[in-house]
């Protein structure tokens, strides 16, 4: 039986942006939890996730050693901070929206 709990559950997240780009960094709380972050946190997932803003690609960088990921997301920004008439929808914003997606996990 599967069931499906929110990401922030699981991990927290830190977070930059320069120019139509973000950097999302999900870092697990336990270490247990990161093979099941490595199955259910794919780019294909963020992408679709993020797919109100329009990602142009989700690149996943892995970092075993600190039981974290880093997702480079292009074109989430309206064209960056300083172009974008949409002053809450950056850094901090996009990963606690990040941190809402829901993680499918297998309850036995």
């Amino acid at each position: 039986m599967n069931k499906s709990i929110s990401l922030y559950k699981l991990a927290h997240a830190r977070t930059g942006d320069k120019g139509n780009r973000s950097n999302i960094s999900v870092i697990a709380h336990h270490p247990e939890d990161f093979s099941l972050l490595q199955k259910e946190l794919t780019e294909e997932k963020v992408k679709a996730h993020f797919g109100f803003r329009n990602p142009s690609a989700v690149k996943r960088y892995e970092l075993p050693n600190l039981m974290a990921f880093n997702f480079v997301i292009d074109d989430v920004l309206d064209g960056g901070v300083n172009l974008s008439l949409n002053l809450d929808s950056h850094g901090k914003s996009l990963s606690y929206w990040l941190l809402a997606m829901e993680i499918n996990i297998d309850c036995k």
